[in-house]
């Protein structure tokens, strides 16, 4: 009769019982408490007193006996089992030694023939005969292959459960170990596997056992939906596997890595400094661009991926997709420039504006001895938001080698242009432009390079210690307030207080009275109109001898004729100033003059230094490609423009050293 085992949910119990007396846990024999009275019986029980073996020594091999040439006499069984001073032969040990031989042989035998039930039996015999038995543990761990070839798991880890609990320092605590994990697998029971894998990796010794271990809780995180875990331990696994072994955890962890996104990917080889699941993964990753149309990374990262790993399973593919990348990259022509302009609907003003700037650069810089004249293709944003982006791909089709604009839909074309590997000057102010990737640039004056300008000016220059400042309350006001507050204090200097009026109001008496005293210069960050109107209130109320500060919208005529005498010495930041003293600046001015007929602003300035720092880069003999270009641009430091010198950072955002304008005797003049 087979053995019954019984399993408390998270391992094996220590008892086990026979059929016949299952309700008692204790009993680890059939009938193990009445003894024969027979000199066998005897001669065993004193054995076990002699020999302490070890669970995990390897089987002796002894020369076969019959347990029926051992027993002989029989006579006087209880006289020897009462007697203190009996003595056994050599010969007596022996023979029974070689019977637990002879028994585990037998069972053995069965086992290896597939008579399942057979062996089963005799491997309970040997454990009930010979408990402490040399070949215990391999018993336990024969039984439990047996219970899982006859589809019994549950048995089957109960039994190896005892044999962990039993014999923990045995060589078969890893095979037991990972048998358990696979069976747990089996069943579903995913959830269990890892924690189990958690509890009896530490007991492991055998290399082979410990890859087998990583391959399951791969196969368990992966059936459980998280791939990153499975390619983390499939990984592991890969290390110093045999070519059969490798072979098969290579297509887990190919399958495994299809599953990720690039976000996954990504975190993965970020923080992975070492794994044979970053091959993959990096091709994995370069695909993923290339699906998502992000030709660039996806050409880098092949190529890097062909250099390191030539010999890769996929190494062909990847080469195959890199040459078909390098004859699109071939056939981007490197001497045309595409233009998104709204010159139609609400912003056509302004794109009409960036257009001039861009003519006349095309026109002193577009031609050069020995390089072929630059080409440009204008497209008509329309103000649409998509027609810019059907416009960056109609660009992408004429093979552009970058883009300027657009001015206002700068959040639509900015990301087609990304996708296509375009690079992209905008000549835009919205939030968050260049953070649409690497390709997409911005050349335009933000309100924070206007308050860094400003704060810096007035601390250092100027020696003013203590700020107020007065501010519309609507965005334009609040976020000018807020950086203006921040760099001031940044660059040492102290906001004593801030005050706010509503946009629609014409008398400012309350918040100029809340002001106070006590600040050397106040900042009203608001347009001409209003601040026309505050001015001489500020005068009204006495608010006299500190220094007037203003952003760029104070660079107006208008303005200086409404405030007068109210705005003498104000000082204010812009980028760009068309009476300024630099020759580069007046050269500007007059050329423009001559082909438009008129003075040019800010606009015009900003769209004629993109052009002129892109046909600049175009000539270079290293930049082939527009990948180039892009890395080129932001490594671009201090060209000097008529916008002053500018610099692009890594995310893309312009640095430009402004200039700091000043109204002395009712005119606008450059800082000193």
């Amino acid at each position: 009769m087979a053995r019954k085992w019984n399993g408390n949910g998270k391992g094996m119990t220590q008892s086990f019982t026979n059929e016949a007396k299952t309700a008692q846990k204790l009993s680890f024999f059939k009938k193990i408490s009445f003894f024969r009275a027979s000199r066998v019986a005897v001669f065993q029980m004193v054995i076990g007193f002699f020999f302490v073996y070890s669970s995990c020594m390897p089987q002796a091999m002894h020369k076969k006996e019959t347990l029926r040439s051992a027993q002989g006499d029989r006579g006087g069984a209880q006289g020897d089992r009462s007697g203190a001073g009996d003595r056994f032969s050599p010969a007596e040990m022996k023979i029974d030694i070689d019977a637990e031989s002879e028994l585990f042989a037998h069972a053995d035998k069965m086992y290896r023939l597939k008579s399942y039930k057979e062996a089963l039996n005799l491997y309970d015999e040997y454990l009930s005969k010979f408990p402490q038995g040399r070949s215990a543990p391999e018993a336990l761990m024969r039984e439990g292959e047996i219970y899982t070839a006859m589809g019994n798991h549950k048995t089957a880890r109960n039994v190896w459960q005892h044999l962990l609990d039993q014999y923990p320092d045995c060589s078969f605590v890893s095979e037991a170990g990972v048998e358990m994990l696979t069976s747990l697998y089996r069943e579903g029971q995913y959830r269990q596997v890892i924690s189990f894998a958690d509890a009896v990796s530490g007991k492991m010794s055998s290399p082979a056992h410990i890859r087998r271990l990583y391959t399951v809780l791969g196969d368990a995180y992966i059936a459980g939906g998280s791939a990153i875990n499975a390619v983390h331990f499939y990984g592991k696994a890969l290390k110093d596997a045999d070519a059969p072994e490798k072979a098969q955890i290579l297509a887990k962890l190919g399958s495994a890595s299809e599953k990720l996104n690039q976000e996954d990917i990504v975190k993965f080889m970020e923080k992975t400094e070492d794994s044979p699941a970053k091959a993959y993964l990096a091709y994995r990753l370069a695909r993923i661009f290339a699906e998502e149309g992000k030709h660039e990374e996806a050409r880098t990262l092949l190529s890097k991926f062909v250099s390191q790993f030539p010999e890769h399973e996929h190494a062909q593919a990847a080469k195959q997709l890199l040459a078909g990348y390098e004859a699109d990259a071939a056939a981007a022509d490197r001497w045309t420039l595409g233009c998104l302009l709204p010159l139609t609907g609400s912003y056509k003003v302004f794109g009409n504006k960036a257009w001039k700037g861009i003519q006349l650069a095309v026109q002193e810089f577009g031609s050069a001895e020995g390089f072929p004249p630059i080409n440009i293709i204008r497209k008509d944003t329309a103000s649409d938001p998509d027609t810019s982006a059907a416009a960056v791909r109609e660009l992408a089709e004429e093979r552009v080698f970058a883009i300027i604009g657009p001015v206002a839909t700068a959040e639509a074309a900015g990301p087609e242009a990304q996708r296509l590997g375009i690079p992209i000057i905008t000549l835009s102010q919205k939030e968050g432009i260049t953070d649409i990737g690497d390709y997409v640039f911005r050349n335009f004056l933000t309100p924070k390079m206007l308050a860094e300008s400003l704060a810096s000016y007035c601390v250092k220059s100027l020696g003013l210690r203590t700020y107020a400042v007065l501010y519309p309350a609507e965005k334009y006001g609040e976020t000018f307030m807020k950086l203006f507050w921040e760099e001031a204090e940044a660059q040492g200097g102290k906001v004593v207080g801030a005050e706010s009026y509503r946009p629609g109001q014409t008398d400012f008496t309350s918040a100029i009275r809340k002001l106070g005293r006590g600040f050397e210069a106040l900042f009203i960050p608001d347009g001409p109109e209003k601040v026309g109107l505050i001015l001489p209130q500020l005068a009204f109320y006495d608010i006299r001898n500190v220094r007037l500060l203003g952003t760029n919208l104070w660079h107006s005529e208008k303005l200086l004729r409404s405030a007068g005498r109210f705005m003498e010495n104000a000082v204010f930041p812009d980028i760009f100033f068309a009476d300024s003293r630099l020759g580069i600046v007046q050269d500007f001015v007059r050329d423009f003059r001559l082909m438009h007929g008129e003075r040019p602003d800010f606009i015009e300035a900003l769209a004629f230094d993109a052009a002129a720092m892109l046909f600049q880069l175009m000539r270079r003999s290293d930049i082939q490609s527009k990948r180039q270009l892009r890395d080129e641009l932001r490594r671009l430091r201090d060209f000097r423009g008529v916008t002053g010198m500018t610099s692009f950072d890594n995310s893309g955002e312009a640095h430009k050293k402004l200039y700091l304008l000043e109204v002395k005797r009712g005119r606008f003049t450059e800082a000193e």
